[in-house]
């Protein structure tokens, strides 16, 4: 039986869909191997590599993967176990001779195993109908290999480890080229929420992505494709362990056991040999128990399974060294002949005797330090409650009984809630919990029991595995209705999913509609489309000026800059063109040429609300740093950009509650963007703006026949959504071409995109080229 439960080759057996035949036979086994090396040391290598392959296909449906031995080495035993299983552990490499300090060598050597591991998934794969599931972290950058060449590729990971926090995941040299990996997946699983936090943090803190949580299901938003963030605990997997504890040699080692420990009350441990299992302080929390209950000396024992570890991890024999001088140390000061406190079985034990001592021991004490699951105490639950009558053929057995004591840190510990939780760093207090384990009533004991098994028994590995799947089904529903494509380079790639009408704007499209249309609207956003987004010189280069003047000069042309801007900063920018219309503070204040007077758009002109948003606003800028205040002729905007991701976006979440509570009564509506909360008067956006600008054009006779509009945040959202509806509407030319156009390739009302602020720019001059400026009364 796995002691990981990761390997689900069998675990899976008669709980999925049977697959089907012709697709098993168009699978066949691969006749090209990926073993690196010499071709003339490979022969019978090659052919010994052929016939294991083929019995593992026969057998186990299972393809492997052969790693050289040099490599394996600096995978599995380097970076695998030296730098990220400590790392996941809170582990920091502080040590003075360099022990599991990053070393890039090792990272290469982890890339080139994901590597090898995609080939041999792609020699197999049939893409358009298999999912994926990857597993652990050992494979943690497998999804970007196999998403490269596969864009629509349906595929899951599961980590069964913990994942640190933010502050520490941060200090590994690699970790943004991990996080967008795992990105790559359409759906990663955690055991425990605490797990998926510190994920989605790190998301945050060093990607800039929010996650949100729509009808149970947490996803992240990344490049129009939706990260689903799946949060359940493995379960066990009750057909293996049942069909052990039929075994005659379970049933003898119960015997023996019962014999050895007649009259004793047994507590067990059973752990691999690691620096992370605690197992020294469980040593020393019975130490403690037998100090301070002394009824128990001579009664109690701990009987402690110590299996060997799966790998090389780090001091490993000071562990062994401190754990046998601690049970030699407690047996003689607490032991006489015939009875010792502590028994240690520092071997590897089989299953049948294992779970021969799960079913005699009153309680199962585990006190690691760090765990991703831990399975032994819903192990040690089945196995108390025993094979079911029907199994059995009568069970003349009483009611069933068990008690844990279990870490806080363990990822099965949320699920158990009848069990005692401890700090295991705290040895007192785990020896106070260990005593009232096995001091606590037998009803109250039977009780807890039936709570868990209940848990238990309904959780296997199963049910959490078509849980999974189901999910994953759900996240991939609509991949093949999606146009998709992979853009950048390295662990930079990533895949962009959107709408199949969402396209790039062609230029030569859109200069031929130009050139046919008698009446254009052109509506342009400032910040980050022709304007750099990251610029410290917000006023426009002299080429903007004069291609926005060529096209203003156009007397076919009515062009209009909608910003978000206030519009005396904004004014004084775009001041050199001479007929270029200005929506400042998203429309709330409207001018159409540059010597006309500011035209107010919104409703309501009182604003005495500001004297109550803006106290509140100081508030949580004084308890945010990094936060400020702008203020507009129409509107407050709180921006939290420079202040620590994840306090700013709790303050901001935290401040809308605030001000929609204070502002209740007032016409004013309070909304959140991106590190911005702002306050302005309802019913002002730019879609309003744009609606005015069609309708006035209308009625003065001159319904658009050629739509431009341009913007790259959210708030442009509400123009593409206008102009979207313009045509039924009516206000705008029955033959119109309408061009809504987002620059970025990301989810937008819009049917068009521009890659960023220079493809804007080579269009609009492309554009003017093609207009027929007339001369101004400044001009002649």
């Amino acid at each position: 039986m796995s002691r990981s439960y990761t390997n689900l080759l069998d675990l899976a057996s008669g709980n999925f869909p049977v697959m089907r035949k012709e697709v098993r036979e168009r699978k066949g086994m691969p006749r090209v191997m990926t073993v690196p090396g010499k071709i003339s040391e490979l022969d019978d290598d090659q052919a010994h590599a052929d016939e294991v392959s083929q019995m593992l296909l026969d057998k186990f449906e299972c393809v492997p993967a052969f790693l050289p031995p040099d490599i394996l080495k600096k995978y599995y035993n380097g970076f695998c176990k030296k730098q990220l299983w400590p790392l996941f552990h809170y582990k920091l490499p502080f040590t003075a001779d360099r022990e599991g300090r990053f070393d890039r060598s090792l990272w290469e050597a982890y890339v080139y195993v994901n590597k090898l591991f995609s080939q041999k998934v792609i020699e197999v794969i049939m893409p358009d109908d298999d999912y994926v599931w990857i597993h652990d972290y050992h494979l943690m950058v497998l999804p970007t290999f196999l998403r490269r060449r596969f864009n629509r590729l349906r595929m899951g990971f599961f980590l069964h480890s913990p994942f640190p926090s933010s502050e520490i995941n941060r200090t590994l040299p690699v970790r943004e080229e991990i996080l967008k990996a795992l990105l790559n997946s359409d759906i990663i699983g955690f055991h425990t929420f605490d797990y998926a936090r510190h994920f989605l943090s790190c998301c945050c803190r060093l990607l800039g992505l929010e996650y949100q949580s729509k009808r149970g299901y947490i996803g992240l938003e990344y490049y129009g494709r939706t990260v689903g963030i799946k949060i359940m605990p493995i379960g066990i997997h009750m057909g293996q362990i049942g069909s052990v504890m039929k075994l005659p040699d379970k049933e003898k080692k119960v015997q023996e056991l019962k014999q050895q420990f007649e009259g004793k009350i047994v507590l067990l441990g059973v752990d691999d040999m690691d620096i992370f299992n605690g197992i020294n302080l469980k040593i020393l929390a019975m130490e403690q128990m037998l100090k301070r209950h002394p009824k128990w000396k001579g009664r109690a024992v701990l009987v402690q399974i110590a299996d060997p570890p799966r790998g090389r991890g780090m001091d490993e024999e000071d562990i062994h060294a401190e754990m046998r001088e601690s049970c030699r140390r407690i047996n003689e000061e607490y032991g006489h002949p015939g009875y010792e406190p502590i028994i240690l079985i520092d071997r590897s034990v089989p299953v049948s005797e294992r779970i021969a001592s799960y079913t005699t021991a009153e309680c199962v004490v585990v006190t690691a330090v760090r765990d991703g699951l831990n399975l032994i105490p819903y192990e040690y639950i089945f196995c108390r409650q025993g094979i079911t009558d029907a199994e059995s053929g009568g069970d003349v057995e009483g009611p069933r009984k068990s008690m844990l004591v279990v870490s806080e840190f363990i990822g099965c510990s949320p699920s158990l809630s009848g069990a005692i939780k401890i700090n295991p760093w705290n040895v007192e207090a785990t020896a106070e919990a260990m005593n009232e384990a096995i001091s606590m009533a037998e009803q109250e004991k039977q009780l807890r029991h039936e709570k868990h098994y209940l848990y238990v028994s309904t959780h296997d590995v199963a049910y959490w595995s078509r849980s999974f799947l189901q999910d994953l089904e759900r996240a991939c529903a609509d991949h093949f209705r999606r146009r998709c494509w992979g853009i950048g380079l390295g662990f930079g790639f990533r895949v962009v999913a959107l709408d199949s009408n969402f396209r790039k704007l062609s230029i030569d499209e859109i200069v031929s509609a130009y050139c046919k249309a008698e009446n254009r609207a052109i509506l342009l956003d400032y910040d980050g489309t022709v304007m750099p987004q990251n610029s410290i010189n917000k006023a426009p280069t002299k080429e903007v000026i004069s291609i926005l003047n060529t096209l203003c000069s156009d007397a076919n042309n009515k062009v209009f800059i909608v910003s978000g801007r206030g519009k005396d900063s904004l004014g004084n920018w775009i001041s050199p063109c001479r007929r270029l219309g200005i929506a400042s503070e998203h429309g709330y204040f409207l001018r159409w040429l540059p010597n006309e007077e500011w035209e107010v758009c919104g409703q309501n002109p009182d604003f005495g609300w500001m004297q109550i948003a803006e106290p509140v606003m100081k508030l949580y800028t004084e308890a945010t740093d990094g936060s400020y205040i702008e203020t507009k002729d129409s509107a407050l905007v709180w921006h939290h950009q420079d202040a620590d991701p994840g306090f700013g976006s709790s303050q901001a979440k935290e401040m809308l509650d605030h001000l929609e509570s204070v502002l209740a009564n007032e016409t004013v509506a309070v909304k959140s963007g991106q590190f911005i909360v702002e306050v302005k008067p309802q019913g002002v956006s730019r879609g309003t703006v744009a609606e005015k600008i069609f309708i006035t054009t209308a009625e003065n006779g001159k319904k658009a026949d050629f739509v431009l509009c341009i913007g790259d945040d959210r708030s442009d959202e509400d123009m593409f959504e206008v102009i979207d509806n313009a045509l039924s509407r009516n206000i705008l030319s029955p033959r119109a071409s309408v061009f809504a156009c987002t620059v970025g390739q990301k989810p937008s009302k819009a049917k068009y995109y521009l890659d960023d602020t220079s493809e804007v720019t080579l269009m609009l001059e492309s554009l003017a080229e093609a207009s027929s400026p007339v001369p101004s009364d400044e001009d002649t």
